[in-house]
């Protein structure tokens, strides 16, 4: 009678722990694990102010108003896009008209209105693929590199084929040990 009621009690158990495995597909699979063994700040989240100046003329200045952006706030995409050669748009959902050519040219082959969506799901569905094994997932192992593998650009022959055309490459570092 005790073996039974044992029986009984492991299967419950067990019943259990799988019914409580089910809510882990409802969120999207994390292949990056990563964890600091500090409870410091993120060094990569503080960004400096820019440097305080004159204006030439005061009466330029815009109008101060609580919770609006200041001329010294740091607006890391703008500055991206100005080193890149760029002009930074102002607020708009349109592309500055300087930059048409590019977007016609963008554009040639057709635009799906519904492309992050879209590629927001197929990306939730390569990941979950590709989640690693049960101990990986278990442990929270790192499978982020395995799973994109097949994707990852081969850095040495992509240079040589550029030089191999004749591009200059300056500023290219050396193979690495362990690199192919």
């Amino acid at each position: 009678m005790t073996a039974a009621r044992l029986v009984l009690a492991l299967a419950g158990a067990a019943l259990l722990t799988v019914a409580g495995c089910g809510a882990w597909r409802d969120k999207p699979p994390q292949l990056m694990n990563l964890r600091s063994s500090t409870a410091g700040p993120d060094e990569f989240s503080i960004v400096p102010p820019k440097a305080l100046e004159m204006p030439e003329d005061l009466a330029v200045l815009p109008e101060p108003t609580p919770g609006g952006e200041n001329l010294t706030d740091p607006r890391p995409k703008d500055e991206a896009v100005l080193a890149l050669g760029g002009t930074p748009r102002v607020a708009s959902a349109s592309a500055p008209a300087s930059d048409g050519a590019l977007v016609s040219y963008a554009a040639r082959a057709g635009v799906a209105g519904d492309i992050r969506p879209t590629l927001a799901a197929e990306d939730v569905e390569f990941r979950r693929k590709n989640n690693g094994r049960l101990l990986e997932r278990l442990f929270g192992t790192n499978v982020y590199f395995r799973a994109y593998r097949k994707q990852a650009l081969n850095q040495q022959a992509e240079l040589e084929r550029w030089r191999a055309a004749g591009a200059g490459t300056p500023s290219a570092p050396p193979r690495q040990s362990g690199e192919r």
